[in-house]
């Protein structure tokens, strides 16, 4: 991925309460990804695991929607496609999330697609609006997953599932995704907030050792071969095939997400 300056910070942190809410700032865009989005994720979520007064974390996106997925204007069409271009920073960030040691809840509306589907499959709990998409549009794009979504997704739904919606791409609703496990609940989008500020607070309200080390145990389970599994999709090509590089170059007005 390229690097494309921005103004304004990409993630904003507050924490209140007990729980740090991350949130992913780069509205005009639907939250699409850029390597200075995990940069920053990234120092965010070292800073939290030291602090004392966080016993939960909430990610979410500024504006209408979670996260439509990767920018794909942050891919240069030149790069070798053996290589993710940023290394495995956004790969490692997202374990980084997974890995934080208290609850995290992926609070969704709107899009939440490929790239910004594999940051909220790192969360322990997801909750989101009816109308939310949820989607893995990889295939549409051309593109593989990188940053876990191939050992992720199965892990929620089940493996014929996952496969059903990678190998279609297809898009589902957010009260279709909390029927088929990929969404832990759904709610009106007007309820969103209270319901998930609701969750946050009872986690917050419990003893923090505790949550911290059910994080743990639930980690260990199978940890090794998932650990395996997660550097086998890192080690296949990143993915810019010959049908992605006709898409980049040239550029078109298409919305420049979805991976």
């Amino acid at each position: 991925m390229t690097a494309h300056p921005e103004a304004a910070p990409l993630v904003l942190l507050s924490v209140a309460g007990g729980v740090a809410t991350v949130t992913l700032n780069r509205p005009a865009r639907l939250n699409a990804l850029l390597p200075q989005t995990f940069a920053e994720l990234r120092a965010h979520l070292d800073a939290l695991t030291s602090r004392s007064d966080v016993t939960c974390l909430v990610l979410t996106g500024s504006g209408r929607s979670f996260c439509a997925g990767l920018d794909l204007d942050a891919i240069d069409p030149d790069v070798d496609p053996d290589v993710e271009p940023a290394g495995h920073e956004a790969a490692e960030t997202i374990d980084l999330l997974e890995s934080f040691p208290f609850p995290t809840i992926a609070k969704i509306a709107g899009h939440c697609l490929t790239g910004g589907l594999e940051l909220a499959l790192a969360c322990d709990l997801l909750v989101c609006a009816d109308d939310a998409s949820f989607g893995d549009t990889h295939g549409r794009w051309g593109l593989v997953p990188a940053w876990g979504l191939s050992v992720r997704l199965p892990e929620r739904v089940g493996r014929s599932r996952a496969r059903e919606l990678s190998f279609t791409g297809r898009i589902v609703a957010g009260s279709a995704a909390a029927a088929i496990g990929l969404a832990d609940r759904s709610v009106p989008p007007d309820q969103l907030d209270d319901a998930v500020a609701e969750l946050a607070g009872e986690i917050a309200s419990g003893s923090r050792d505790s949550n911290r080390i059910y994080k743990s145990l639930y980690a260990e389970r199978g940890s090794t071969e998932r650990t395996r599994a997660l550097a086998f999709e890192r080690s296949l090509p990143y993915g810019l095939p010959a049908d992605l590089r006709a898409r980049l170059a040239p550029r078109t007005g298409e919305p420049p997400t979805g991976s």
